[in-house]
């Protein structure tokens, strides 16, 4: 029996060279740097850090993709239900008037009456207008919330995105240059996705192919033929699958790659409890259980060890159930 492998993002919890030193100690597989939360112009910075405290071939470049995001916010602003505000497709600093989107796409194609969702429960818009002189939208907000920073948006049409954005391709070809191998791509939505990235990366890198839209799962079989390893994304995912709904998504996707010999990492809410505290939950455990049963090849961290107050003991935790999972097969 393989055992399953620990993916951790890096972020502001865990970049220092203390706790890269320990997170390697303790048996992390790979680090992630999630591009979506990474300054190009930090880049090299980070990269030079974790090449001197966990080696080049640990590292991975996890990139933006096709999804679109807001734009910075100086600091975080509350918008009012019935609040008229503009929509516009740069990458400017939004304001309690003005949202800005990217990366870019024909944001005119979005109809009057569309729904566009900004971040995890948080504000929804709904497009009451269009102003095609000066290309943006007018929307209300039917839902109140937070508008923060590099938050995820999902409009409720379909709208055409570059499978890499410009940032992803400068990242991707300076890791290239540092003997980078490793890269994951987000929002996979079909092979020729993959072959794209492919042309830049080359064939001898390792690819993680992102599984986080429902064209991912139409596409599963080929995309599990072309990519080295899936990564399930739950939190993404459950924009379009209904949340009660993702167990089965989840238990599809590994049954499916199984088929084609292709290994899956599982993220998402693994152990959202100890972003804040020290315990998980008892469904957490069972979660992670349940998912190394269903044949998961890996687990991946994300908010607990970017941002979470306890990336060490997040990580000293899945091993315990990692070991126990392994117990059980021999009980």
């Amino acid at each position: 029996m393989i055992k399953p492998k620990i993916i951790c993002t890096i972020g502001p919890s865990s970049s220092s060279s203390k706790c890269l030193k320990e997170l390697k100690k303790e048996g992390v597989n790979i680090f992630r740097i999630n591009m979506s939360h990474t300054n190009l112009k930090k880049l090299p910075t980070v990269i030079k850090n974790l090449k001197k405290c966990v080696g080049i071939s640990n590292i991975c470049i996890d990139t933006e993709g096709a999804q679109l995001r807001t734009s910075i916010v100086k600091k975080k602003i509350f918008l009012k239900k019935n609040k008229i505000i503009k929509i516009f497709n740069q990458n400017n600093i939004s304001t309690n008037e003005k949202i800005f989107l990217y990366p870019k796409f024909d944001i005119l194609s979005v109809p009057n009456k569309t729904k566009i969702f900004v971040g995890f429960d948080g504000i929804i818009l709904k497009v009451i207008n269009r102003n095609k002189k000066n290309k943006f939208l007018i929307a209300k907000i039917i839902q109140a919330g937070k508008l923060e920073s590099n938050k995820g948006v999902h409009i409720d049409k379909k709208v055409y995105l570059d499978c890499l954005t410009e940032k992803d391709n400068l990242a991707i070809k300076y890791a290239i240059r540092q003997g980078i191998r490793k890269f994951a791509m987000s929002f996979v939505n079909s092979g020729t996705d993959i072959e794209i990235i492919r042309k830049i990366i080359g064939y001898k890198s390792f690819l993680i192919s992102k599984v986080e839209t429902l064209n991912a799962i139409r596409n599963l079989k080929k995309i599990s033929r072309l990519t080295d390893a899936i990564l399930i994304d739950r939190g993404d995912l459950s924009r379009e699958v209904s949340i009660e709904k993702i167990p089965l998504a989840q238990e599809y996707i590994i049954k499916s790659s199984k088929k084609n010999k292709t290994p899956v990492y599982v993220a998402t809410n693994l152990l959202e409890t100890m972003i804040n505290d020290l315990s998980p939950t008892r469904a957490e455990s069972h979660d992670i259980y349940s998912t190394l049963k269903q044949g998961a090849f890996g687990l991946v961290l994300a908010a607990e060890t970017a941002i979470g107050k306890h990336p060490i003991e997040c990580v000293k935790f899945l091993k315990k159930c990692i070991k126990n999972f392994k117990k059980s097969f021999y009980i």
